[in-house]
């Protein structure tokens, strides 16, 4: 319908019609105005000359509006019989048929309760009503006059526009709120699942650690502390081990002292043996002499030969130390520290009553290179020689704790002693060997042990074991090829002499001897023992070496650092 009104279109005789009023149900009431001047209408092409209407008749009646009436609703015979409401135009701000006036617009309530139409539901649809949907299209043009359908409405004409929500907001902080829960139940999980993975490594490192401190202190089952960590033969593999035999001259009092410097480089320990001076070697005759003798008058070379026989060891070489060269090392170094077990006084005073105590008695006594030789080979009146040999371990030890742990530095250290090695030990092989040794001390992991002898020199099988196949041993050594069979000899006839006499028996014979110590219990029979098959036989040439039954040899165990032992009873009677 058309929603454009002009009231200037209502011509005819009696003139146009303008709005005077409203009644009681705010409908307009009109009166005739001065007819303007006739202008084009569009609508004025019914076929009916001269007969002008309102501008749209949308039930095509073709009655005449009666001017000097007001709008009747209810039909009374005025043109608009039809029963319902014509609709009314909503104001327009502009005539689009340039009439020159403005078209007035009667205000439309949304319901009236006198027409039966809308009693019924069938209010009609409204200018007001329709111009509340967004983008509606314009009016569709209608054909007037008698028979004119009623005017239908097509959906095309609307375009319906989602008004926002007022609770749209909302939504969106839930579906917000619903993403952030969900990730950070997500983000949960994520560290939940990083922990459980952090403690089941915990928990492994911490087993292993276990089962390594356990296997460490000889604790797991089938395995004893001296068999894991300290040589045994049923460690995990051999343990290598590089020793170099030292001996300090003390220039002034003309006496000596030997140590052994062992790196065992399998468990990663450093021990320093000290060796007395009563230890019995065996010359190269067979003929028996002390530790003493043998530095003395027999040389570095037939020395270290004679340790090997008699310890197992493989040393590798000597290093010769003079007091002067001793007490410039500790200079080098920057002097040591020890703890003294007693006072030493000075050996450059004249008057030994009267002389001034050079070293005093405590723990953590701060020793120079002259304080530490006069500590390192001091020996009281009526001391045996063990306890000289105690200071002298402390000593090496200071120096060894303060000495660099770099190689390269150790070895200017020693170039700088310009000491004169026996060969084949050199500059850098001392340099490098006492590096090492210098780092494990600094770590706790260097010792000192004395090596137990009895009082005729020769060890002792109880007390002796803990060194020499501990520190000392590990495996027997694979001899070369053409080398003389080495034979551990303990001496368990109760005579302290059968011991020398199997020394010189063995090597007239041929065989190596090595110091098996001595029992302190005697035993009836002798026995000849050999571990591998290999040396059944030489086990059967040495029973008969020493005029032993051959029914004394058996396979059993042999100490490590021979291929066949010899363990002596009561039964032994010496070769004239």
């Amino acid at each position: 319908m058309n929603d454009r009104y002009d009231a200037g279109h209502g011509g005819g005789q009696d003139g146009p019609y303008e709005v005077v009023g409203y009644d009681e149900y705010g409908r307009p009431v009109y009166r005739q105005a001065p007819a303007p001047q006739q202008t084009y209408d569009p609508y004025a092409q019914q076929g009916q000359q001269g007969q002008q209407g309102y501008g749209y008749d949308p039930y095509g009646t073709g009655g005449r509006q009666q001017p000097a009436a007001p709008y009747d609703p209810y039909g009374n015979g005025n043109g608009y019989d039809t029963g319902r409401q014509d609709p009314v135009p909503p104001q327009s701000p502009y005539d689009p048929y340039d009439t020159g006036r403005q078209a007035p617009v009667a205000p439309q309530t949304p319901y009236d309760a006198h027409d039966p139409y809308a009693a019924a539901g069938g209010q009609p649809r409204v200018a007001e009503q329709t111009a509340r949907i967004p983008q509606q299209a314009g009016p569709r043009e209608e054909p007037e006059g008698p028979g004119a359908a009623e005017p239908e409405y097509r959906t095309e004409q609307f375009a319906f526009v989602e008004e926002p929500d007022g609770d749209s907001e909302d939504v969106i902080d839930w579906m917000q709120f619903t993403e952030n829960r969900t990730e950070r139940r997500e983000e949960a999980r994520r560290r939940a699942r990083a922990r459980a993975v952090a403690l089941v490594v915990v928990l492994a490192l911490v087993a292993a650690g276990g089962v390594g401190y356990l296997w460490y202190a000889g604790k797991l089952p089938g395995l004893s502390s001296s068999d894991s960590k300290t040589g045994g033969t049923t460690a995990a593999g051999a343990q290598k081990r590089d020793v170099i035999a030292l001996h300090l001259h003390d220039t002034d009092g003309g006496s000596t002292s030997t140590a052994l410097l062992v790196n065992n480089t399998t468990t990663k320990t450093a021990t320093t043996v000290l060796l007395p001076n009563s230890l019995a070697l065996s010359g190269d005759d067979g003929s028996v002499t002390t530790l003493a003798k043998s530095v003395d008058d027999d040389g570095p070379d037939a020395t270290q030969d004679a340790l090997d026989s008699v310890l197992g060891t493989d040393i590798e070489g000597t290093w010769r130390l003079d007091t002067p060269y001793l007490q410039n090392l500790v200079d080098l170094v920057g002097n040591i520290e020890v703890d003294a077990d007693t006072d030493v006084p000075d050996p450059d005073a004249k008057d030994a009553k009267d002389a001034a105590v050079l070293v005093h008695k405590g723990e953590g006594q701060t020793l120079s290179g002259k304080m530490a030789v006069a500590y390192a080979t001091y020996q009281a009146s009526g001391e045996p020689q063990s306890a000289q040999l105690e200071r002298f371990g402390q000593v090496m030890h200071g120096v060894l704790r303060k000495l660099s742990s770099d190689a390269q530095a150790a070895t200017t250290t020693v170039q700088t002693l310009g000491m004169i090695l026996d060969p084949p030990l050199t500059d850098k092989d001392l340099g490098s060997f006492l590096a090492s040794l210098a780092d494990l001390a600094k770590g706790g992991d260097h010792k000192t042990a004395l090596l137990p002898v009895q009082d005729d020199g020769t060890l002792s099988a109880e007390d002796s074991s803990g060194v020499v196949k501990d520190v000392l041993g590990g495996t027997a050594k694979s001899p070369d090829e053409g080398a003389a069979v080495s034979v551990s000899v303990q001496n368990a006839s109760g005579d302290k002499d059968n011991t020398a006499k199997v020394r010189v028996t063995l090597v007239n014979g041929g065989f190596t001897f090595v110091e098996g110590g001595t029992a302190s219990t005697a035993r009836a029979t002798s026995q000849v023992r050999y571990a591998d098959a290999a040396d059944k036989e030489n086990a059967t040439e040495v029973a008969k070496t020493l005029g032993l039954p051959t029914s004394t040899v058996a396979k059993g165990e042999v100490s490590g650092n021979a291929r066949v032992s010899v363990i002596l009873g009561q039964d032994y009677e010496p070769a004239s």
